[in-house]
């Protein structure tokens, strides 16, 4: 398919589902705003400036202003586009689930590997955590981040995602839990839906009864025990070699910090994508 050809399927694409379903996800404009630049548009220069390789927002608008001119000759200022892109943001989401209801269900993976670990979203930290009120339906002040030391009010991202080599993992089980939400507790609701995979995961999984609900093996770096100062060359081996593997999962949240700031927050529990 040449470039071209993969702009238009894309832009069709968008098209029918916009009108169809994810208009409703965008902020309303007022009845004076101009309206020539499409809000299509708006997301589908995003989306081909990404397949593109544009990895920042800059590049994307400048790909398109230096390439696909003719393609959109609307196409307003910098500054004007961002704005226009903030108020299509929840879009993208629904856009997501739906790219994936489209995915092909026969996937070939180099092996049975799952990746799996949490996120939060901190909408406010620390003592500012007490007197925030965003996403008040979900969000909680009870959270606390281990890596970064802090408490904070929010919520906690859950992602059980497939390990491609070379690759961000492919989420299977994706949700959103109150910031206090367990890690163990959350992985429950999907226990029963595992069968004979490798599920790799940080050592909040460790102490767990899932094998009884579940097929599956459960790979975590080895916790010290009380009084252990270090640990043998054989579990050490074994926590790198977890780690390692575990990698990606780490690197998606990452990608996910650098470009997305959060919005409102649905209500949802853990479910498969």
């Amino acid at each position: 398919m040449s470039w071209q050809e993969q702009l238009i399927s894309l832009y069709l694409f968008i098209s029918k589902h916009y009108e169809k379903d994810l208009s409703h996800y965008c902020s309303r404009m007022s009845n004076y705003a101009d309206l020539s630049f499409s809000d299509e548009e708006v997301i589908v220069i995003f989306i081909f400036g990404i397949l593109r390789k544009q990895k920042e927002l800059k590049s994307v608008y400048q790909y398109t202003r230096d390439h696909l001119s003719e393609w959109f000759p609307k196409l307003p200022s910098y500054v004007a586009f961002i704005q226009r892109l903030n108020k299509v943001a929840d879009v993208f989401i629904p856009l997501v689930e739906l790219l994936l209801t489209q995915y092909p269900k026969k996937i070939s993976y180099l092996n049975n590997s799952l990746l799996m670990d949490s996120m939060p979203i901190m909408l406010a930290q620390r003592g500012r955590r007490f007197h925030a009120k965003v996403a008040p339906d979900i969000a909680t002040k009870n959270g606390y981040c281990a890596t970064k030391k802090l408490h904070y009010y929010g919520v906690k991202l859950h992602v059980v995602g497939r390990h491609k080599n070379g690759c961000l993992p492919m989420p299977e089980y994706v949700g959103l839990t109150d910031a206090g939400m367990n890690d163990n507790k959350a992985f429950e609701q999907i226990v029963s839906c595992l069968n004979n995979d490798d599920v790799y995961a940080d050592k909040a999984y460790t102490d767990t009864f899932y094998h009884e609900k579940g097929q599956f093996n459960l790979l975590t770096p080895v916790k010290k025990q009380k009084g252990q100062d270090f640990l043998d060359a054989a579990d050490q081996a074994l926590s790198t070699a977890v780690s390692r593997v575990r990698q990606p999962i780490e690197s998606f949240f990452n990608w996910l910090e650098l470009r997305w700031t959060p919005r409102s927050v649905p209500e949802v529990s853990l479910f498969k994508m």
